[in-house]
């Protein structure tokens, strides 16, 4: 049975509907940056990963946990699922992209070196744009309190579980 080594929650707040997860060292730009996906969950390279918000103006709610091997699938609320395998030098970054700020700049994984297996799952992801949709069918003005605090109820609604283990 699997042990889970990390948890952390945190909010990422998506840019141009994408936040990534990569190795530390890597170079968000290079040449083996994979394309941002485009209608599906995740698309990734060999060293970094991105995953496909539907939000852009709305944080969302990252979960990143770090096992000693592979954790029982999840089921239940999630509605979306995705898996990719990337190489680490033993630390990751994850964040809103290229310009963004990082979520987390440079977090040390256990596991050390290799490559990790990633299963990432969404939920909430429709529910928040027909939310947000709704809001801006209300006809409010958007720099108004009334259109703001409900807004900011939206934020972190939008959830995200992203599970890594040192593939064997």
């Amino acid at each position: 049975m699997s042990a889970r080594l990390l948890s952390l929650d945190l909010p990422v707040f998506p840019e141009q509907k994408t936040f990534r997860l990569a190795d530390a060292t890597g170079s968000p730009d290079g040449q083996a940056g994979p394309m941002p996906p485009m209608g599906s969950l995740i698309c990734a390279s060999r060293e970094q990963m991105w995953v496909g918000s539907l939000q852009e103006h709305v944080g969302v709610h990252v979960t990143l946990e770090e096992w000693d091997g592979a954790p029982a699938p999840c089921g239940g609320d999630w509605e979306d699922e995705a898996k990719a395998v990337l190489y680490v030098r033993g630390s990751v970054t994850l964040g809103a992209g290229q310009t963004g700020p990082a979520a987390v700049g440079k977090l040390r994984l256990a596991g050390g070196v290799g490559d990790y297996v990633v299963r990432v799952y969404a939920r909430n992801r429709r529910e928040v744009v027909k939310l947000y949709r709704e809001l801006y069918e209300r006809g409010l003005d958007p720099l108004s309190d009334e259109f703001q605090a409900a807004r900011h109820g939206l934020e972190g609604q939008e959830r995200y579980l992203l599970q890594l283990w040192r593939e064997s």
